[in-house]
């Protein structure tokens, strides 16, 4: 399989290292680049990529203002967006999981490991380690309230309310599988219907909804009573 990639960044230098890094690497294709939201959000409605690399702070449109166009449809096939920041606490972060970004990276990311987290992406993992997600939760959940609320939660079956503490703990596919005793495709199939039921468009989405509800404990503690 083969990825397609855009990159949206209004730093050029940026952009050109990330296009030589995702052209140079196998198993990628860059489908496009954009130096503005405005430029992104045209390019994914033409390229069809799998993936946006999505900067925040850029002109014509911000990149959370592009990430809500592009995936406002909810449709099925809508391309993951990864937010590119250069602070890890940056408060936009928050606001772009919000939006239905799928995670974040750093800028000063390595090089292999923004390969590897694209692919984990790609296969329907959280792109957020544990730690900065419950941080990212913990700093600003109180600034910021989804439109999920409990009655949407008690929508869960006891199955699915399982597996969203899991995720929101930052397992990935494969551990949920292992800690339930079922196949990857079933923990897949459990995460695309609790994100229908809570009206979230990304795992991390999800996350966030957890954790604002009361599910997940700030300080990382899960709530398994």
């Amino acid at each position: 399989m083969t990825i397609r990639v855009l990159i949206a960044d209004d730093q050029a230098l940026i952009r050109a290292g990330l296009v030589a890094l995702f052209t140079a690497a196998p198993g990628f294709d860059v489908a496009g680049e954009a130096a503005d939201g405005r430029r992104a959000v045209e390019l994914a409605a033409t390229v069809e990529p799998d993936v946006i690399l999505m900067d925040i702070r850029m002109p014509v449109l911000d990149g959370i203002a592009a990430t809500r166009q592009i995936l406002a449809a909810g449709a099925d096939d809508a391309p993951h967006v990864v937010v590119l920041t250069t602070f890890d606490l940056d408060e936009y972060v928050y606001t772009a999981l919000g939006a239905g970004a799928s995670g974040f990276l750093l800028k000063d990311t390595p090089p292999e490991r923004i390969l590897t987290a694209v692919r984990t992406i790609v296969v329907g993992d959280i792109l957020i380690a544990p730690a900065i997600t419950r941080r990212l939760i913990e700093t600003f959940s109180q600034h910021h309230r989804t439109a999920v609320t409990a009655p949407a939660l008690a929508e869960l079956t006891p199955r699915e309310t399982e597996v969203l503490r899991l995720i929101g703990n930052g397992l990935t596919n494969a551990q949920i599988a292992q800690r339930l005793v079922l196949s990857e495709s079933t923990v897949k199939t459990h995460a695309k219907r609790i994100m229908s039921k809570l009206a979230v468009t990304s795992r991390a989405q999800a996350v966030v909804v957890a954790y604002e509800s009361g599910l997940i404990i700030a300080n990382g503690a899960a709530d398994t009573d």
